[in-house]
């Protein structure tokens, strides 16, 4: 069996802030079919050793970055974890990136790379007799385990690593100077490693250190490599053109599966979601309506494309639609939605995050909104598909790898699933809106989109059979 060590800094249901943490607490158990054993190794923020209850100490470690630290193993809710037990870097209030002031951690490189050093010593000497075949890092907080892997093989690293990169618009940068502070090697302080304009990048480390590079859609992957798209990072990528590849991402099944969800009424087909529809109408003080109810669950960014929902909702409005919002984020996002919804009776808004309420939103509502600048692969959308939520998306990233546009060609051969906009601006949304409400006030044209949503494969199955071959391309290489 084919061992995976799987590197990450969130991983469900311990611990997270955004779909990485989804992917990286489901591959696990996706791998597992195909006989790969896998083991997740996270940080052990305070809220993680919470809810590790019983664990055997398997690394230890004297000083690692300014204090001694432990590996425990531990199995929660399923999972096989590898936690990085390490008190002076992650036993502390607040998010695992932020303070309670909403700042970065100042020591945020070092905490990290401790993660990235542990996991390249398992990678050289194991933990309590397993060790890994393949190591796979995902985003900037393992950037640096190829260096470390790289120094502690003195060259000759022992197991072949792996990089997904979920968004790039996060690099892990600091400052030149911390080099030494980091145990990084001084003469691979380059264009050719971890050297960004004068910085250290944690992000150029994972990239310039990985024997493969994977991102979480195809379409994704070819944006990474333009300038429009790839944060920077675009001339590196396409110098490791023949080395990146998109690989789609699942979701649960058996935790989105609107005929066994214990937050909604049940439904195996779309005239079930009538009951869902009311529920959420009611809990949001929203009336009956002619349109359609969108709905949105996401963080409220300009990255997320709340700005230009804010100036599109109004045809959407004109045509007796509705709009429920669930979310958090900018200030200035919060404060603008809440007017809009002080102005507008068919406009709710939620500030926050609730899991229940976003199994009720989605199989309430008629369509689920992903009006994203860039979504590298996105995860709403996919959930709106399962429950025969016709996605309004954006076409970039993975929403233009799921979502097929109901264009004249598509519908007539039955193959559309939801709507897609294009340029990504305010007034092709608004288009976008009237052609979905076009669509919802003709009724049968509306349930083929939501029998043909609900029957695309959403899980993982054909996602971990692609990390299967590249796994086994590298560990056969």
């Amino acid at each position: 069996m084919t061992r995976v060590l799987s590197v990450a800094s969130e991983c469900v249901p311990l611990v997270k802030t955004g779909g990485l943490a989804d992917v990286v607490g489901a591959l696990p158990a996706a791998m597992a079919q195909l006989g790969y054993e896998m083991r997740a190794l996270i940080p052990g923020y305070r809220s993680v050793m919470k809810q590790v209850k019983t664990s055997k100490a398997v690394v230890a470690f004297d000083d690692l970055f300014g204090g001694p630290a432990r590996v425990v193993a531990a199995k929660v809710a399923g999972l096989n974890l590898l936690v990085l037990d390490a008190p002076h870097l992650f036993d502390r209030a607040g998010s695992p990136y932020l303070d309670d002031s909403g700042a970065d951690w100042e020591d945020n490189a070092e905490r990290f790379a401790a993660l990235s050093y542990a996991a390249a010593h398992i990678a050289q000497n194991g933990a309590d007799g397993w060790q890994p075949d393949i190591v796979h890092g995902h985003d900037w907080q393992a950037g640096f385990v190829p260096e470390f892997m790289h120094r502690l093989a003195d060259g000759q690293p022992t197991a072949p690593f792996v990089f997904t990169v979920h968004n790039i618009a996060f690099h892990g940068n600091c400052a030149a100077d911390r080099r030494a502070a980091l145990l990084l090697d001084e003469g691979r302080f380059n264009a050719d490693h971890f050297e960004f304009w004068g910085q250290i990048s944690a992000l150029k480390a994972g990239l310039t250190g990985a024997q493969r590079i994977t991102t979480v859609s195809q379409t994704y992957a070819e944006e990474l490599m333009t300038p429009e798209f790839g944060m920077g990072m675009d001339g590196v990528l396409r110098a490791r053109r023949g080395d990146l590849s998109g690989i789609v991402n699942g979701i649960d099944l058996d935790v989105w599966n609107s005929e066994t969800d214990a937050e909604i009424t049940p439904y195996k087909t779309p005239r079930g979601k009538a009951a869902n529809k009311a529920a959420l109408q009611a809990e949001f003080g929203l009336g009956q309506s002619d349109g359609p109810l969108c709905v949105l669950v996401s963080r409220l960014t300009e990255q997320k494309g709340i700005d230009l929902l804010i100036k599109a909702v109004p045809t959407l409005l004109g045509r007796g639609g509705q709009l429920a919002l669930l979310g958090s984020g900018a200030a200035q996002l919060e404060v603008a939605l809440h007017a809009l919804a002080a102005q507008n009776e068919n406009v709710a808004v939620k500030i926050g995050y609730d899991e229940a309420l976003a199994h009720r939103m989605i199989a309430g509502g008629d369509a689920i909104l992903v009006p994203s600048r860039f979504e590298p692969c996105g995860l709403t959308q996919l959930y709106g598909l399962r429950y025969g939520t016709v996605p309004l998306v954006a076409l970039t990233g993975g929403l233009a790898d799921t979502v097929i546009n109901a264009s004249p060609a598509a519908l007539a051969k039955n193959a559309a699933t939801g709507v897609q906009f294009f340029p990504i601006t305010a007034e092709a949304l608004s288009n976008a809106f009237t052609r979905l409400c076009d669509l919802y006030h003709a009724p049968r044209t509306w349930g083929v989109l939501q029998r043909n949503a609900m029957k695309q494969p959403v899980g993982w199955e054909t996602s971990a059979k692609a990390y299967g071959q590249l796994y086994s391309d590298l560990t056969q290489g």
